[in-house]
């Protein structure tokens, strides 16, 4: 498979602040996140509106079916929940026995849990994955994939996460779901020497799709165990540390990258379509909370 040319990926929504995280709602727009705290909400045709603000720089974004946002927070440390009308609090900070380090990317199971990677300390190997669950209850769900767990995606059939670790060893690795929903026993599914792996998305055929921070690069690894380079970008312009990754718009085939490095989103129309998410009703938990 030959490299995408960049001719084919369209900067498209200008004057964000150094945007990681990235995601699809149901509302139609794409949604992000700035350094200094701030929340955007984009047209697929490039108009921009910030939406809220926070102390702390967001990460990775999650969204329920009423369009409100789960973000990572880098600085408070926490996951909070930024409702529709712009008001931001808390969802989760971990547990008393071990509190959230460095928050980094959400993701909604069907049944409405959170699952949430904590990358920890750089190099310092004591990341985990925690689980919110639907009540709220935050439970340290993953102590075994620890080496800076970053971006993550869950399986088509719903049994494993795929989780990108950034280093010291760059790899990504499939943690089973068990039966009981605990977490099973990790195995590494791809290596990923000298690179930054950062955001990962499952097309509806099972490819995988690998953001790297560095080089400036997205991979696709099928489901027959085939790595390719998809997209690269050695002038750091167009694609310039793409952390983040959706598949977006009505039929799904539009996939939008952040550039972390930059101030700007970038879109790609792919011609395949990407596995939806979960967007679950969790509005009536927060009255009672």
């Amino acid at each position: 498979m030959s490299v995408l040319s960049l001719d084919y990926c369209l900067p498209f929504a200008f004057g964000l602040d150094h945007p990681e995280g990235v995601a699809w709602g149901l509302d139609g727009f794409v949604y992000a996140g700035g350094e200094a705290g701030q929340f955007y909400r984009v047209g697929l045709d490039g108009q921009v509106m910030q939406i809220a603000t926070t102390d702390g720089f967001i990460l990775g974004l999650a969204l329920d079916a009423d369009s409100a946002i789960y973000a990572c927070v880098v600085g408070k440390p926490a996951v909070v929940r930024v409702a529709p009308n712009g008001t931001v609090t808390p969802y989760s900070l971990g547990t008393p026995q071990r509190p959230m380090v460095s928050p980094n990317y959400p993701v909604f199971d069907r049944a409405g849990n959170l699952y949430v990677s904590d990358s920890g300390q750089w190099k310092k190997n004591n990341g985990a994955v925690f689980r919110v669950r639907p009540d709220g209850v935050t439970e340290l769900w993953n102590t075994v994939v620890t080496n800076f767990p970053n971006g993550m995606a869950l399986a088509p059939k719903e049994d494993a996460l795929y989780i990108a670790c950034s280093t010291p060893k760059p790899s990504v690795v499939r943690l089973p779901i068990t039966a009981d929903g605990s977490a099973g026993t990790p195995e590494t599914v791809i290596e990923l020497p000298e690179a930054v792996p950062d955001g990962l998305a499952f097309d509806s055929v099972g490819d995988l799709y690998i953001a790297c921070y560095a080089p400036n690069r997205i991979y696709r690894f099928s489901s027959t165990s085939r790595l390719d380079v998809l997209i690269e970008d050695w002038e750091n312009t167009i694609i310039a540390g793409p952390a983040n990754i959706a598949f977006c718009g009505a039929d799904h085939t539009t996939m939008v990258i952040s550039s972390l490095s930059r101030w700007h989103l970038t879109r790609v129309e792919l011609g395949v379509r990407g596995l939806p998410l979960h967007y679950p009703h969790l509005g009536h938990n927060f009255s009672s909370r």
